[in-house]
């Protein structure tokens, strides 16, 4: 048996400190902190290929907005929408928290679909395989804040590394899959960045996304296995609902990186 001095004991406050009806939570500030740092990457990388400053500044813009509503009505529809059906009010309280990173990526997608229709002029694809580079350094940084707020953790573990949820009452030690899918996330960054400024993938529309997608949601479709359920109803299902619905985000992903290795190189001179 495991002595369960041998595990982390976490009880950290999600709140970092209280600005009158309002709290500042390490969530938030991890969040909007991978935010200023992925634009500073994704401004360095469009800069290094001469893209315009609007261009930039209207694709951070749409991609914070994307992700905010996207994130927001993917965890109502996918996970809980027999709760937010009856209270529709608290739909738009993303403070009581609640976000899905499948409805955030749907919502980025719809985001540079329009972006590239109205600003670029260029195939989606092109705006894609930049964006996912320091996006899944964001990821990262939001799962950490999950960490934080002592949410989203695996089942009961018998591994030393396993954390005690004090906060929410816990006693027995569970995997901080938190933890695991930051580190996966960083790992995919990493080498998209190595992808991006030292081979010539990014010439090649569809293969850094496609490789994104493949590896982020692989890995959560993973990590899933040793995950509580999110949702009672959840519950006695072979795959949950988060696996579902990384099913096909895996499969495109695929798809796109196949295709891409096929196709010719695609080089655009900016005007």
């Amino acid at each position: 048996m495991v002595d369960i001095i041998s595990f982390i004991h976490w009880n950290v406050n999600p709140e970092i400190f209280q600005l009158g009806p309002f709290s500042v939570r390490w969530y938030g500030l991890l969040f909007a902190s991978g935010f200023l740092l992925g634009y500073y990457i994704g401004e360095k990388m469009l800069k290094s290929e001469n893209v315009s400053q609007k261009w930039i500044d209207t694709l951070f813009f749409y991609i914070i907005i994307a992700t905010i509503v996207g994130a927001r009505l993917g965890h109502v529809f996918f996970y809980g929408w027999d709760y937010y059906s009856q209270n529709p009010a608290e739909i738009f309280m993303v403070w009581h928290g609640g976000l899905s990173s499948h409805g955030g990526a749907l919502g980025i997608l719809i985001a540079l679909i329009v972006h590239s229709k109205l600003i670029t002029k260029r195939p989606v694809l092109w705006t894609l395989d930049r964006v996912v580079v320091p996006t899944a350094l964001v990821a990262a940084f939001i799962r950490l804040g999950n960490l934080m707020n002592s949410e989203i953790y695996g089942v009961q573990t018998s591994m030393p590394w396993g954390f005690i949820f004090e906060r929410n009452g816990e006693t027995v030690a569970k995997h901080p899959t938190q933890i695991y899918e930051a580190l996966a996330y960083l790992f995919t960054f990493v080498v998209l960045m190595y992808m991006y400024w030292k081979t010539r993938a990014k010439y090649r529309e569809g293969l850094i996304f496609g490789l994104f997608f493949t590896a982020i949601f692989g890995a959560r479709f993973l990590i899933e296995f040793i995950k509580e359920d999110q949702e009672a109803f959840e519950a006695g299902m072979t795959l949950n609902m988060g696996q579902w619905l990384s099913v096909p985000f895996i499969l495109g992903g695929l798809y796109l990186a196949f295709r891409a290795v096929k196709l010719p190189e695609k080089i655009y001179k900016n005007k």
